[in-house]
């Protein structure tokens, strides 16, 4: 099978149930957000973090994959079976964000993101995740989108933000925090 196709040489592409749609639409940026957060979530994973971490980030790319799976179907006329997201998918975060808050500092600041590349890595996944959330939302706006999508987005960008400072934590790095002039 070749990779590529040629069918999108003129701006165009398909979505699952055969929709031609042009690859500035909605759904396409969405999932295409999606996909960009996923491989950041993969570039985190490669740093030096806990095996527990690295099992949990290998979870949260399996379901990007399925929430790519859901946004790259036209709910009108897809008849795939596509895998769905479950209220558990979004409680494993949850969780996870409740262990880690058990050894973190009380948060009293903004924190600035930096402090190394991991924790950098968590940040601009998490600003993508943020920008995936908010296309979703447009989306959920003009078409059907399943509503755990949008929770999972908005608790994955929490997950990553604590993640973050817990790389800080656990490598002994200072949190940058802002201290707003005034």
């Amino acid at each position: 099978m070749k990779i590529y196709t040629k069918t999108g040489d003129k701006g165009y592409t398909s979505l699952i149930g055969g929709t031609r749609v042009p690859k500035y639409d909605i759904r396409i940026d969405s999932y295409g957000t999606v996909d960009e957060l996923n491989s950041y979530i993969g570039l985190i994973r490669d740093q030096e973090i806990t095996e527990h971490d690295k099992s949990v980030l290998k979870e949260i790319q399996d379901r990007l994959f399925t929430i790519g799976s859901s946004l790259a179907a036209d709910p009108e006329r897809s008849r795939m079976q596509i895998p769905d997201l479950h209220q558990g998918d979004v409680e494993l975060l949850e969780q996870e964000m409740d262990k880690m808050n058990e050894i973190l500092p009380e948060l009293k600041h903004f924190i600035l993101p930096g402090g190394n590349n991991t924790i950098s890595y968590c940040h601009i996944a998490r600003c993508v995740c943020r920008r995936a959330e908010r296309l979703v939302v447009h989306l959920a706006q003009e078409s059907q989108v399943d509503e755990k999508v949008i929770i999972y987005l908005n608790r994955l960008s929490d997950y990553l933000f604590t993640l973050a400072r817990k790389v800080g934590y656990e490598q002994q790095i200072a949190e940058n925090q802002w201290i707003p002039r005034v």
